[in-house]
């Protein structure tokens, strides 16, 4: 059965330079993973010695991948978006989607529209048959409230497919009509964004992970609490979780065992639990309880967490970042 206390790293992957993005091959332990080298890398991760494959296209960090139907697709900070068979590791499609880096791509659960993000203050929404590209989501300022350039660092799709939320530098969150592209909802979390006007004159933090209920009431946002020193990631994980139709703010939660950015979130199917994982020089997991806000179990990861996947049973978390890939089980 499924258990958070029973949470167990069961293997682990060194790789050279960092990986920021995974995707996982439904009921298969086949991976692919985004890297820092402009590579996407597939490879089964519980064979003994997991042999990589390459697929070559991008010119820099691969900040996204998604199984999007018969497609890998891919995003970067070249601004562009590929299109993969994933067994051949031929390109379909390339296009330039966006004027600026690409910070997370994500698919809908049926496979058939893919959304971007980039620091150009845009989501996108593309059809994953032909690559057109049906609408813009615009509503995040480019600029902070300091008048520095803004980033839309994150991005999530209800399990229904109906919605999508981004969440930008400064805190602001927009859910979102995801076949019409109308603004439907919007909740703030300003502390995850710290400021200083005084030594620095800049600013640290931000919206870093977003993660709809398997019901699609709840909304959590992940970043970091408030921090004294900018040059460094000096305080505790952060989420908050809403009831974003309402408006209505349902837990702050803290790991407050570790320090860093909460990089990625999951919900239990069942809604009993949530999953977040981030980091800074180091990395950590934690598990919270729905019920009542408490963490169940909470972990230093080998390395900062930079994206991870729950998969669909929710026994096994397949995590990605600095050097390593873990797979962590959830089972008693």
């Amino acid at each position: 059965m499924n258990d958070p206390n029973y949470l167990k790293i069961t293997k682990q992957v060194e790789r050279s330079g960092i990986l920021f993005s995974v995707a996982q091959q439904p009921e298969t332990t086949r991976v692919f993973t985004g890297a820092s080298d402009s590579k996407i890398y597939a490879f089964d991760v519980m064979a003994e010695k997991p042999e990589p494959v390459e697929y070559v296209g991008h010119e820099s960090y691969v900040t996204g991948v998604v199984l999007a139907g018969k497609y890998l697709v891919s995003g970067g900070y070249d601004g562009r978006l590929i299109w993969w068979d994933p067994e051949t590791r031929q390109q379909v499609r390339s296009i330039h989607a966006h004027e600026k880096w690409i910070r997370a791509v994500q698919a809908t659960p049926d496979g058939r529209f893919v959304v971007s993000v980039a620091d150009d203050m845009l989501g996108r929404v593309w059809d994953v048959e032909n690559g057109t590209h049906l609408r813009d989501l615009q509503g995040h300022a480019a600029r902070t409230p300091y008048h520095f350039p803004s980033m839309l660092y994150t991005c999530a799709i209800s399990a229904d497919g109906r919605y999508v939320a981004t969440g930008d530098r400064v805190g602001h969150n927009v859910v979102w009509d995801l076949h019409n592209g109308e603004q439907v909802g919007a909740v703030e979390t300003p502390i995850m964004h710290t400021w200083d006007p005084k030594q620095r004159i800049h600013s640290i933090g931000g919206v870093r992970s977003l993660a709809f209920s398997s019901d699609a009431r709840l909304l959590a946002v992940g970043g970091i609490g408030t921090i004294g020193n900018i040059d460094h990631l000096d305080a505790f994980g952060r989420i908050e979780i809403f009831d974003w139709q309402k408006g209505e703010r349902i837990f702050e939660l803290v790991v407050d065992t570790h320090k860093g950015l909460v990089e990625r979130m999951a919900f239990d199917p069942t809604g009993k639990w949530l999953v977040a994982a981030g980091g800074c020089h180091t990395g950590f997991i934690a598990i919270f309880d729905l019920a009542t806000g408490e963490i169940i179990k909470h972990e230093k990861a080998p390395m900062h967490v930079h994206d991870f996947v729950l998969n669909s049973t929710a026994d096994t978390i397949y995590a990605v970042g600095h050097g390593q890939l873990v797979v962590w089980s959830v089972t008693a």
